[in-house]
């Protein structure tokens, strides 16, 4: 098997967590990364880190807040560092809000833009450096089904930011493809517990 090296942001919980331990199971060295794993994801952090040892799996927490281009770049740098190169990024980390889309204030929406595209553009200009060097990897990116129309109500602001980091993932499908970089769009329904 050709074990890769994988990183998964917002992995404390759902689909991103689920994604990590399945990863891990099939023999890939997983970094699950979340913010907080000595504050707030503490315990899912030490869970996860505990459960890789106990499978005798190669599943990491890594502290990695894709609000903060500092933080992208720490979490890059420690994989790096540790194994000389990141093979896979899966753009999970999202922002989910609920409500008539009237009533969110441009600021409020902005947030949610800024954790669902800015957040994987951070961890992009973190990665992409070690994958072109190497001119191999992959960006998985986790869109929604509100990005392909029939959603339901109430889902403006979400189904936006996921829609315009959708538009990224097939612009820098172009820009990268020389480089050797793949880029995947992967469009899960409704995921609700």
């Amino acid at each position: 098997m050709n074990q890769q090296i994988i990183l998964v942001t917002g992995a404390s919980s759902g689909i991103g967590r689920l994604s990590a331990e399945a990863l891990a199971a099939a023999g890939h060295t997983v970094y699950a990364g979340m913010r907080g794993i000595k504050g707030r994801n503490a315990a899912p952090a030490a869970e996860l880190e505990q459960q890789g040892k106990a499978a005798g799996q190669e599943l990491h927490a890594v502290e990695l807040d894709v609000l903060s281009q500092d933080s992208a770049d720490a979490a890059l740098k420690r994989i790096v560092d540790t194994h000389g190169r990141v093979d896979v990024v899966v753009h999970n980390a999202g922002h989910l809000v609920i409500g008539p889309t009237e009533a969110f204030s441009p600021e409020e929406m902005a947030q949610v833009f800024d954790t669902n595209v800015l957040g994987a553009q951070r961890v992009n200009r973190a990665a992409l450096p070690y994958m072109r060097q190497r001119e191999n990897g992959l960006l998985l990116w986790v869109s929604s089904s509100t990005t392909r129309g029939g959603f339901p109500p109430f889902l403006g602001p979400y189904a936006a930011a996921k829609a315009a980091m959708d538009s990224l993932a097939v612009t820098m499908s172009y820009e990268l493809a020389r480089f050797g970089i793949e880029t995947a769009i992967v469009v899960p329904g409704a995921f609700t517990s």
